[in-house]
């Protein structure tokens, strides 16, 4: 069985580690939050997302209406 000062302890070790994940995860949620809060006052968009143009909108709005031509086909039972 365990003493009383043993259990004390670990205890409070967990505590104590519980309260430092706490408080990394804090400071890690703040500078992702200051991240996007500077990626907004930019205006300016990132590296990775792609950028809006009149045909990227018009090969999108094809591609969907393939994509819906060919469900509709599915759904009549009608093999491409």
């Amino acid at each position: 069985m365990m003493s009383l000062t043993a259990i004390l302890a670990s205890g409070l070790f967990g505590l104590l580690a519980l309260a430092l994940a706490a408080g990394f995860t804090l400071k890690g949620w703040h500078g992702w939050l200051e991240l996007k809060k500077l990626e907004l006052a930019s205006g300016s968009p990132r590296q990775d997302e792609p950028t809006a143009s009149p045909a990227g909108g018009r090969i999108e709005l094809a591609d969907l209406k393939e994509r819906v031509r060919k469900l509709e086909a599915i759904a009549a039972g009608i093999d491409l």
